[in-house]
């Protein structure tokens, strides 16, 4: 804690009333070893001679009464009483030093260094090592005030400091301190460590004083003239001013220090009315948090924050009362968060780490005021700020849903009783809520109070076998009291210190769901027909144990493996006066009658516990925070299962609960009927079927395979349809959209299968009935396709030949992927049919033709060409196969028929690669040709039509390609300013293909050309390069023309030149309707283009000059423009 500069003032006022003033004139206060007679503090001495009856009385009047009640209680104390209570006031353990110093603690008595560098700095551990290195010195005790210097070493970065320590204490607690190195921290600084540990290990070496006021009231008046005289001539620089102002008041008959009876004294210790508890700085403490806080999670203040939860619990444990005081400044900072307000008017969730942090602090007042020692006025005060601070609008619920309206289900009512569920007067359930319902709950019951003071309690006589029996058949106790409420009650006595009482609760709690366990066994299997013959679905729970913000499962759990590890400290009292046996909590309790089985044991009980809360009914809870802190919990449960080793006593338990779980109707998680939005079990049934595996294979199957449902998503077509699986993802996604936790949901779901297939491999049998779960019951292609995947890895293993069987269950989930995404949209679906021909590959042959054969289920038609078929047909398919002809031949044969059949249903994409893939079959090719003429006229595009034309000439069909080409000519239109369209290369292609092949297809491709294209630049790029060859000069099919030009006053280019003219009169008026002077420059050049064409005809100059003539005639408003044109053109 932060170590306060001022000396705190003296807590009250000391006199001596019956004082005789000629006693022992002139004697001084006499100093002796702190020891003094009788033993050191440990309680025995180096001569092991018996402890006195003085000694053992000042230990007990200085744990437990303040010395001003000693002082009251007696007119005149003997002096050797006085040492003795001051010297015993002192702590005499380390180990709440250590809690006030350090986050960690336990089993710090030894004061070894930590091997850690960061528990090294922590303030106990230097404080350690400051003691050891002998840099503690001036130790003095006044009374109940010590005092001492602290020398920390010069490093080289550092000089040497010489700190000045000062503590008070009282009834063993140290209860301020003060030093002087300025350190501002919420623990002692090592300094206070340093000495305080001095005071502990070396208390024969400490001077002991009685507090001064003894001391001066031995003076008469010279001495203590002379005592303040020379008190103020050592330190006048410091105290002149004040001993001035003091003289000056006693001086005053009127003034308010002649109106009190007797003076201060900061070494006297505690008057009667003092809190008798450890110092703590309250004021560091809330800036730490505030500062944690405002880091928003960064920086490890989440984990700092954390710690202080966790000190908190220590000083609970300890039955320290600063636990409380502590949690209450935490939480008014944490309430004064001004994220809060922003993020409830921003209707924003906080973050998950950030309501982790408060789930902790109600469950810490939950602790707090099921203390079973409080006393009902404290009780009383935690409910009133309880409830202000459940007032606040800004305080965060308990779901983190904002809204919705949750049962009382903490039943804070007598116990045994059935609670009110009345939700009526609660809008909404904070995080408080469940705290301020506990305040009503108490520890007077007297059967509760049996159960948890006595090892022996049973009642072999007792008969009474209903429902809510005190004992069970056997005589053992129960409790019947809402579940997560009783677990509640064993974790605020695990966290007050009575572990030896929590555990009885915990077993009795077990033994109680134990029975309740197998009644409700009994109840299914009495009316199982009745109940399978109607379908009814439903569950027995109201709320989960798994995932409640109480953590039912987990406490007990933890509980029974502390009690299985001996790990609970046994120094701590026992419960109440009501037991007469006070157990050491060590190996003993091993043997002790403790309501177990023959054989049974404590960790063994716990992991039963586990099992039956994992896999308890449970619906689905509303809202995203509380179904993450299901899967959070369910699966840092199982990690805590994990680290048992299972013996055969263990795998009895799990064999046991399994069976149960599988019979266990209503109840069970995994019963054969389960509500339609239960939580589902895949995460647990995983942990279940792989722990189950190596001892009790089929029922780890029958676990598994019950797992799988996932009714939520069932659809309401009959299950038995899975002709057409696709059609239920369409309906999932708005079907329930509050479960947020969906997607997680079916990976775990996935995980659980994929676990089941690899165990499987190898067996025919196994792996059918697996598949069939997967196809019945995920519903997401992503995820079936993900175990396809894993089944083919898993089969295909390189140190091992392929498992068939396996490579089919593959290929079967992948061909339903296909299926499932053939009509909706997935961004893998390229990567799948790829990996499905693949797979086919591995499987043979065979497979390939069947997928083939029904590509039309599987595939589109651009798929099924351009990559199944294309795929099988290439090389690296058959020497894969190891095809002989034949098997070549029938496998191109299918290929070919798919791909025709592709090209009818869809010619605008698959005709080309029908065509690519039919090229060495005439008649295959011959009609995918005309397939794409029957389609040139409809439905394919000028784009597609030229592509097929382009194949075609390369592939040596110029005059097919030609066809094609004036089919793609009909649908093309580039208007005037379309000179950079992406069609023009395929333009003057299929001009340079008409040219090559002749002067009549020349002819004839030309009026297409003056038809579909009006770009003056277009058109006049084909006729100049129509005039630099004469037609037909390549041979095409042993046909030459002759070299003669062709003639531009004739048919076909005339024509040609006449469209490429008017083309150019129309643009110009087109460009000069909207023109800026900034393009003055480029319209310039392009009537130079126009003037070249122009001068291509006979009459051109004529023409182009009557051109000219009129632009500056129409356009005369545009001065500068024209003046431009006359330069260049006259």
């Amino acid at each position: 804690m932060a170590e306060r500069v001022p000396q705190p003032p003296a807590k009250r006022l000391c006199c001596r009333p019956g004082y005789n003033t000629t006693c022992r004139q002139g004697q001084r206060a006499g100093g002796t070893v702190c020891g003094g007679s009788g033993t050191g503090q440990g309680g025995s001495s180096k001569t092991q001679s018996p402890e006195s009856l003085l000694d053992i009385a000042a230990r007990k009047v200085a744990e437990k009464w303040p010395f001003q009640r000693v002082e009251e209680r007696f007119e005149r104390i003997p002096e050797p009483v006085q040492r003795r209570i001051v010297f015993w006031s002192f702590p005499r353990s380390e180990r709440e030093i250590c809690m006030y110093s350090s986050f960690n603690t336990g089993g710090e008595e030894s004061g070894a260094a930590g091997e850690n560098s960061d528990e090294t700095r922590l303030p106990f551990r230097r404080g350690i090592a400051l003691l050891e290195s002998g840099c503690v010195d001036n130790v003095l005790q006044v009374g109940f005030h010590l005092s001492g210097t602290v020398t920390e070493p010069a490093t080289p970065s550092d000089p040497e400091v010489v700190c000045s320590v000062a503590i008070s204490f009282d009834r063993c607690k140290i209860t301020s301190v003060t030093c002087g190195c300025g350190n501002k921290d919420i623990f002692y600084c090592a300094h206070v460590v340093a000495l305080s540990l001095y005071r502990v290990r070396r208390p024969e070496q400490v001077k002991l004083h009685l507090p001064i006021s003894e001391t001066l009231f031995q003076m008469n008046r010279d001495q203590l003239q002379k005592f303040v005289q020379y008190l103020i001539s050592v330190h006048h620089t410091e105290v002149l001013p004040t001993a001035q102002r003091l003289a000056d008041e006693i001086l005053s008959q009127n003034s308010e220090i002649n109106q009190v009876h007797g003076a201060p004294d900061p070494t006297a210790g505690a008057s009667v009315d003092d809190e008798n508890c450890w110092h703590l700085d309250e004021e560091q403490v809330q800036e730490q948090v505030k500062l944690f806080l405002s880091q928003g999670g960064y920086h490890g203040s989440g984990k700092q924050l954390n710690l202080l939860f966790s000190k908190v619990r220590e000083m609970l444990k300890m039955r320290d009362s600063n636990g409380a005081r502590m949690l209450t400044l935490i939480t008014e900072q944490f309430m004064a968060d001004p994220r809060l307000a922003l993020w409830r008017q921003q209707g924003t969730s906080m973050t998950d780490k950030y309501r982790q942090l408060w789930d902790e602090l109600g469950a810490l007042w939950m602790c707090i005021v099921l203390n079973p020692h409080c006393k009902p006025e404290q009780k009383a005060a935690w409910l009133r700020q309880l409830k202000k601070w459940n007032g606040v609008d800004v305080c965060p619920w308990e779901d983190g849903n904002h809204g919705n309206e949750l049962p009382n289900l903490t039943n804070a009512l007598p116990q045994g009783a059935h609670g009110n569920q009345d939700s009526g007067t609660r809008p909404h359930r904070t995080v408080f809520t469940r705290a301020i319902e506990a305040c009503d709950l108490h520890w007077q019951d007297s059967h509760l109070q049996h159960i948890i003071s006595d090892d022996l309690y049973t009642n072999y006589c007792y008969h009474d076998n209903t429902e809510n029996s005190l004992f069970d058949s056997r005589g053992w106790p129960l409790w019947h009291e809402h579940v997560p409420t009783a677990c509640a009650r064993v974790d605020a006595l695990r966290s007050h210190g009575y572990p030896r009482e929590a555990l009885r609760l915990a077993i009795a709690i077990v033994n109680t769901l134990r029975r309740q366990q197998q009644k409700q066994l009994e109840l299914f299997r009495r009316h199982k027909k009745d109940i399978l013959h109607k379908g009814i679905t439903s569950t027995t729970n109201l709320e989960g144990w798994v995932g409640h913000p109480l953590d039912p499962i987990g406490t007990l759990f933890s509980t029974l493996m502390e009690a299985a590890r001996g790990e609970e400290d046994n120094s701590q009292g026992g419960f109440l006066d009501l037991s007469g046996t006070d157990l050491l909590y060590t190996h003993l309790f091993q043997t002790a009658p403790r309501f177990l089985e023959e054989g049974e044991s404590y960790l063994a009980l716990a992991v039963e516990t586990a099992l039956t809360g994992l896999g308890q009914q449970r619906i689905m809870p509303d809202g995203l925070y509380a179904q993450e802190k299901i899967c959070r919990n369910e699966e840092q449960l199982i990690a805590k299962l994990q680290e048992v080793d299972l013996d055969d006593t263990l795998v009895k338990i799990f064999r046991k609960q399994a069976v149960f779980l599988l019979e266990g109707g209503p109840y069970s998680g995994l019963g054969e009927l389960i509500y339609r939005e239960s939580v589902p079990m895949h995460t647990f049934a995983k942990y279940l079927f792989t722990s189950l595996l190596p001892h009790d294979a089929d029922l780890a199957y029958k676990i598994a395979l019950r797992a799988m449902r996932l009714p939520v998503l069932e659809s309401t077509a009959p299950s038995g349809d899975m002709t057409r699986p696709h059609h239920i993802v369409s309906v999932v996604p708005n079907r329930y959209p509050r479960w947020f936790t969906l997607s997680h949901i079916e990976s775990q779901q996935c995980e659980l299968a994929s676990t089941m297939l690899t165990a499987a491999k190898g067996d025919a049998r196994k792996l059918e009935t697996v598949l069939e779960s997967i196809q019945k019951n995920i519903h997401s292609s992503s995820h079936i396709f993900k175990l396809a995947q894993d089944a083919f890895k898993i089969a295909t293993l390189m140190d091992s030949l392929p498992d068939i069987t396996l490579l089919k269950v593959s290929l079967e989930l992948g061909l339903q992927v296909m299926r499932m995404t053939l009509s909706t949209l997935n961004w893998r679906r390229r990567e799948m049919v790829r990996w499905l021909v693949t797979c086919a590959t591995e499987v043979g042959v065979y497979a390939l033709d069947s997928i083939m054969q029904s590509w039309f289920t599987l595939f589109t038609p651009t798929e099924a060409t351009s990559i199944v078929a294309t795929t099988v047909m290439s090389n690296s398919t058959i020497v894969r196969l190891h095809l002989d002809c034949h098997q070549q031949e029938n496998l191109a044969s299918s290929a070919r028929t798919l791909a025709l059949q592709c090209a009818m249903k869809d010619p605008q994409n698959c005709a080309l690669s029908a065509l690519t893939l039919c090229e060495k079959d005439h008649i295959a090719f011959e009609t995918a040709y005309q397939i794409v003429l029957d389609a040139a006229t409809t439905g394919m595009s000028y784009t597609q039509l030229f592509t097929i034309a382009r194949y075609m000439e390369h592939r040596g069909y110029p005059m097919r390609a030609y066809k094609l080409a004036t089919l793609a000519m009909a649908h093309l239109n580039l208007s005037y300013n379309q000179d950079t369209h992406p069609a023009i290369n395929d333009v003057l292609w299929a001009c340079a293909l008409s040219h090559s092949l002749g002067k009549n297809e020349l002819a004839a491709i030309i009026p297409l050309v003056v038809k579909s294209v009006k770009c003056a630049t277009v058109l006049s790029d084909i006729l100049r390069r129509c005039t630099l060859t004469t037609p037909g000069i390549v041979a095409i099919h042993s046909r030459r023309n002759s070299g003669k030009l062709m003639s531009l006053d004739k048919a076909p280019l005339r024509q040609l030149l006449d469209a490429t003219i008017g083309a150019y009169i129309n643009t110009t008026h087109s460009r000069l309707t909207h023109i800026s002077p900034r393009h003055y420059s480029e319209f310039i050049e392009f009537l130079s283009k126009a003037r070249e064409t122009f001068l291509m005809a006979h009459d051109g100059h004529i023409q182009f000059t009557q051109f000219i003539d009129n632009l500056k005639q129409i356009y005369k408003g545009k001065k500068k423009l024209m003046m431009l044109v006359r330069e260049r053109f006259g």
